[in-house]
């Protein structure tokens, strides 16, 4: 009995031992699969003709280990456009298989940090990854041209160490950075096509934020098909009236419940200038409830809620953040994560897929 379990622990310590030498091997092999997955990872031609939501950013300036900064892609008849570009969303564009490679156009809804701190990023990984020719066209209000020329500087050194490493062939002169497309709403109106082209029509319209200004939500129409994306925006008519009828609306969410329970714990804690910033901050976002009520009134075809002020650690907290949203619009209603995909087919439809 002795000798059988010696030789048992004997054969356990020999496979334990080659199990251990072929491990380096076993990781280069998984390496080498998960890089070419890596590469391989393009998403965009697969979609259907239409428009397609990707949420690559659904969270807030509040850290979040699962949400990105503020971000939406939206990929209409095989062209890909950026709404906004926060902190960690080029990161999520690439595991998501939305390649900035084929970015055509940035869009910001407006200026704060945290829906613009992932330009830089995004800017470099387009070029070094095209080896674009010419900047990205940059969409906003006034002050997109300040931003443009203040990445543009930012970058200016690491432009010169890539193109000196990797050859302009590679990475060539003049294609890094962003280019400003500037655009204002004519006085007496409250919206404006802002870019038209093949079939693909996004409209600027005005939404309050203030003190931020200027601050604009987006329509993006594309064969029957569409969408608004609010930005940043306490409830307002201007945003109800261009989202009208359309498949789909993305709007910002705030709970004032949960960020009042926040306010009350750094006011506890002697964190009293914090305390005042949540105080202050429901004054330009919109509830769940009043999203609803603006997606019920707008007669849209489903919601989807994205910029999550708080962060929703566990999924048990999506009743409170939404209250009562769900009794005020009985259409499809979702607290969106990063890696989403809501596919509006030319054909009609609509599906919501997850791509992480």
């Amino acid at each position: 009995m002795k000798r059988i379990l010696l030789w048992t622990v004997l054969a356990a310590v020999v496979a334990g031992a080659a199990l251990y030498v072929a491990r380096d091997t076993v990781a280069l092999s998984l390496f080498r699969s998960a890089s070419q997955s890596a590469v391989a990872n393009d998403i965009v031609a697969t979609l259907p003709d239409g428009l397609t939501a990707g949420f690559c950013g659904t969270g807030s300036p509040l850290p979040d280990r699962e949400r990105a900064g503020p971000c939406t892609a939206v990929v209409a008849g095989g062209r890909l456009f950026i709404f906004d570009v926060g902190e960690g969303a080029t990161e999520t564009l690439a595991l998501m298989g939305l390649p900035v490679a084929h970015v055509e156009a940035v869009f910001l809804t407006h200026f704060h940090s945290d829906h613009i701190d992932g330009l830089g990023g995004l800017a470099v990984q387009r070029w070094a990854t095209a080896a674009s020719t010419a900047p990205i066209p940059i969409y906003g209000g006034e002050g997109v041209e300040r931003l443009a020329n203040g990445l543009r500087e930012t970058y200016a050194l690491d432009s010169t160490y890539r193109i000196a490493h990797h050859g302009a062939s590679v990475v060539p002169p003049g294609g890094e950075g962003y280019v400003a497309h500037p655009f204002a709403i004519p006085e007496g109106q409250e919206s404006a096509v802002v870019f038209d082209d093949g079939g693909v029509r996004v409209t600027a319209f005005v939404v309050d934020h203030g003190p931020v200004r200027p601050a604009f939500g987006y329509r993006v129409d594309y064969e029957d098909r569409s969408l608004v994306i609010s930005g940043d925006a306490s409830a307002s008519p201007s945003l109800v009236r261009a989202s009208q009828g359309v498949d789909l609306l993305i709007h910002e969410a705030l709970s004032p419940e949960l960020v009042g329970l926040m306010e009350e714990n750094l006011t506890d804690r002697g964190l009293t200038g914090v305390a005042q910033i949540f105080r202050d901050i429901p004054d330009y976002h919109t509830a769940p409830a009043g999203a609803a009520d603006m997606a019920n009134e707008a007669n849209v075809g489903a919601l989807a809620l994205t910029h999550l002020i708080p962060p929703l650690p566990v999924s048990i907290m999506e009743g409170p953040f939404l209250g009562d949203a769900r009794k005020r619009y009985d259409g499809p209603l979702w607290i969106m994560r990063d890696g989403d995909l809501i596919i509006l087919p030319a054909s009609g439809g609509l599906e919501r897929r997850h791509t992480l």
